[in-house]
């Protein structure tokens, strides 16, 4: 008997549909095919779904069955399709009646005993789940808070393959799951380090507030020892807590990749990501066979810190270039291309030569000028004319580190940068971006309107520098947000003055 169950399977960060069609044919041999480009985890389905139906107490496959998951030219992948295809075959084999089912989604991993598994994936499911009309989602027990977060949909948590069977023969109820309403914790953020905790360094701190305040990326370079990483582990906590659309964004993103805590299915805080410098290409910009997020996603409205920056291969720099322009990244295989979406603020660091100490006031260099030259090539021009923020980062004297002033804690510097980020919620609202530094060529003419003055300093500066017309672009968003920190509706020249501050050095 013919059977149908709708699943959902995971392509990127959006789902299509898939149709889970089962039939039965009498024959003298015992067969069981699954068809329609399954992987390798669904192949195996065959012996998980039919130990798990004899260890819930039903009744053997026998004959030859045949499981078919439309549309047939998508690639599948992942155990998440074990659940729908159990209940096709109860339906199929006469041991679940022909129950109207065309509202309802099944999605999850069957255990052995037929216990359901965690299934990544299950919040991009949710999501279609509810823009596409369905009315039920049935999906493992340990994933339920998760799906919760979407709202206006029936979710059921299922423990067992008995359990769902007793559901949908109304022997007994499951009790569906009311949205959650997580998005923000109940528990202030912990960070593991706090602008007070950094002694001197004004100027650094200076230029992190400016780049929070406007998602700017930063290069700082300085001697080893002087702060650099330190200052970096400190944004997060001068960030402001991100908003629901962000929070659902990112989420979004890490169930997909299977990296969701499970003790609380959801991201509330900002992502800072600390890849090795020998990570790949693959690693940092996402891939493989059915690509998956890479760090430079998972990073999407947080930080990507890439300390030691030369350090890693120019081939996967390289990668950064798209995403630090656009915003996505696109990933192209066989079975097509992919986007996925890479809002993050880049901030590197680096030594100024092989042996870290060039621009050291107190230490000598040994370095040759070749090898200094050389090192600093490591990074093209067009990744470095990316960066608005270059700044030094000097050694830190004694006085500095004994004692001194307290320096300004964090919670101070992220109100501000909280009035600033509202300030430029307000001024995009309908324009499809967020921050200063995502603004297109018209929304800089609207935005960044500058006075005699100001033109007069761009002027002087593209000629004397050769700045190319996306550092001018770029000058014109930093001097934006410094405007901003200030509370001023227009940019004047004293913020163009200190945005041109930020630009590379020629050596």
């Amino acid at each position: 008997m013919f059977t149908k169950v709708n699943s959902c399977a995971n392509i990127g960060l959006n789902c299509e549909l898939v149709e889970v069609e089962t039939d039965q044919m009498k024959t003298d041999q015992f067969a069981f095919l699954i068809v329609g480009l399954p992987d390798a985890a669904i192949q195996e389905a065959k012996e998980r779904v039919r130990l798990a139906l004899r260890n819930s107490g039903f009744r053997g496959l026998g004959y030859k069955t045949v499981v078919n998951l439309a549309p047939a030219d998508l690639h599948k992948e992942g155990p998440g399709f074990d659940l729908p295809i159990a209940v096709s075959i109860l339906q199929t084999t006469e041991q679940l009646d022909l129950i109207d089912l065309k509202d309802s989604l099944f999605v999850g991993e069957l255990a052995l005993n037929g216990e359901t598994r965690h299934t990544s994936g299950i919040l991009p499911i949710a999501i279609f789940t509810k823009e596409h009309g369905y009315k039920n989602l049935y999906i493992p027990e340990t994933n339920a808070a998760e799906a919760a977060l979407i709202s206006e949909i029936n979710i059921f948590p299922v423990k067992n393959l008995f359990q769902l069977i007793a559901h949908l023969k109304k022997i007994e109820s499951i009790e569906p799951l009311k949205n959650s309403g997580m998005f923000h914790s109940e528990l202030a953020p912990t960070f593991s380090a706090d602008m007070a905790h950094v002694h001197g360094q004004e100027q650094a701190k200076r230029a992190l507030e400016i780049a929070a305040a406007g998602c700017h990326n930063v290069l700082m370079s300085g001697p080893p020892g002087s702060g650099k990483t330190l200052l970096a582990r400190t944004i997060p906590s001068i960030l402001p807590p991100m908003q629901e659309e962000e929070i659902l964004e990112v989420t979004k993103i890490y169930s997909v990749a299977g990296l969701l805590p499970k003790d609380r299915p959801i991201i509330t805080n900002r992502p800072f990501r600390s890849p090795h410098h020998t990570s790949s290409g693959v690693a940092l910009v996402g891939g493989g066979k059915m690509p998956k997020p890479g760090e430079i996603s998972l990073a999407h409205r947080g930080i990507l810190f890439l300390d030691e920056f030369p350090e890693f291969p120019r081939p996967v720099l390289e990668n950064l270039r798209q995403p630090l322009e656009d915003g996505v990244i696109s990933i192209s295989r066989a079975q097509g291309t992919l986007t996925f979406p890479a809002r993050f603020t880049l901030i590197a660091s680096q030594n100024p030569c092989p042996c870290g100490y060039a621009t050291d006031t107190e230490k000598r260099c040994t370095c040759t000028p070749m090898q200094i030259l050389k090192y600093q090539k490591k990074v093209s021009g067009p990744i470095i004319d990316r960066i608005d923020l270059h700044i030094e980062v000097p050694r830190v004297n004694f006085e500095k580190l004994q004692g001194g002033a307290p320096a300004e804690p964090s919670g101070v510097i992220r109100e501000r940068i909280s009035r600033v980020h509202d300030i430029q919620r307000k001024r995009f609202k309908d324009s499809g971006i967020k921050y200063n530094a995502e603004m297109r060529p018209q929304d800089i003419k609207q935005f960044c309107q500058v006075d005699q003055a100001s033109l007069d300093l761009l002027r002087n500066a593209v000629s004397q520098l050769h700045l190319s017309a996306r550092s001018y672009h770029r000058i014109l968003k930093l001097g934006r947000t410094i405007a901003d920190l200030e509370n001023c509706d227009n940019i004047q020249s004293r913020h163009i003055a200190e945005a041109l501050q930020y630009r590379p050095k020629e050596n």
